[in-house]
């Protein structure tokens, strides 16, 4: 995520250099043509632009509103993850309580295991979410951290679950299924009475409807006619401008055809980068901040002191 006001001009350029030489390409062809070798007149009537112009300003502000409304969906849902974790820590913590002096030290060791294993469960969600699509045309250089390993959880969960958990088609769901299972057993063992039982059922049945709403937006891509007619729009917008301005501004026509396509353009890459929350790149939900977070808050309910090293958002990019 990006939390500088001011973006590195050196990004915008990496994204847009392409598109941009060739608008100032066709403007300086379309001006020498008509006006220093005079090979063609061809000129289009101002109105024809402000028509299409009205329309994809239009277009594109659907597009990017619906993009944005993606991209705060994804981050009120693991805003909500920070929140029924906390909850999550609390309620081990409080409501799973042995039955005599003897078990207290078996249960506390249950409730740290089952602490662990939920960090091993957002470590691992945060990995899923991130990794590569059929559907993805993200290039490779955009990527900012290993998508396909899930290494931060190796210290959260056993050999024996570690070793299991990697081969599940999906690794954060069957830590849920574990978490359900040792609150089945500390329910017979008589460290859990009905009522206490069924509120940390519901809390684990929140964590599969986050990640069941994290999932959706993974999987279901931004309707594509939007992004595809998108920049077509634009190309054509752009191809059309030197034809309107070189009459009448002549050689000034070169500058402002490049700056007004520029405007168009970065319209256009705002919502294509914001539609998929969960790529990795840059303008993505911080999904490693947030874990992190989750982490030391719920080491803290432990009173472990061992926290996560905050990663360094100095150059204005959170992951």
């Amino acid at each position: 995520m990006l939390v500088h006001r001011n973006l590195s001009w050196s990004a915008i350029a990496y994204y847009t250099w392409k598109s941009m030489l060739y608008y100032l390409l066709l403007s300086v062809a379309v001006f020498l043509l008509h006006d220093y070798f005079e090979v063609i007149k061809l000129h289009l009537p101002f109105s024809t632009l402000t028509a299409l112009s009205t329309a994809l300003a239009i277009f594109l502000g659907f597009k990017n509103s619906n993009a944005y409304e993606r991209w705060w969906e994804a981050r009120q849902i693991w805003g909500q993850l920070v929140n029924s974790s906390r909850s999550w820590a609390r309620q081990v913590i409080t409501m799973i309580i042995p039955a005599n002096a003897q078990e207290a030290q078996e249960v506390r060791a249950l409730q740290k295991r089952m602490v662990y294993r939920h960090l091993a469960f957002v470590h691992g969600l945060r990995v899923f979410l991130r990794r590569p699509k059929a559907y993805n045309e993200t290039r490779q250089e955009e990527i900012y951290e290993e998508t396909n390993e899930y290494t931060d959880t190796v210290s959260f969960l056993s050999p024996n679950e570690y070793k299991v958990f990697c081969h599940k088609n999906n690794p954060p769901n069957y830590l849920l299924n574990l978490q359900g299972d040792d609150l089945r057993r500390a329910y017979d063992r008589g460290w859990l009475s009905d009522y206490r039982f069924v509120q940390l059922e519901q809390t684990l049945v929140e964590f599969n409807n986050i990640q069941g709403r994290s999932e959706r937006i993974k999987n279901t891509p931004f309707p594509r006619q939007y992004s595809f007619f998108s920049r077509v729009f634009v190309f054509i917008h752009a191809s059309l401008l030197p034809f309107v301005f070189v009459e009448e501004l002549r050689w000034a026509s070169i500058p402002v055809s490049v700056i007004i396509s520029f405007v168009f353009l970065c319209l256009d890459l705002v919502g294509e980068r914001t539609e998929d929350p969960f790529e990795n790149r840059l303008e993505d939900v911080p999904l490693t901040a947030l874990s992190l977070g989750i982490e030391t808050n719920l080491k803290k309910h432990l009173g472990d002191r061992n926290f996560p090293a905050q990663k360094d958002s100095s150059n204005g990019v959170v992951l």
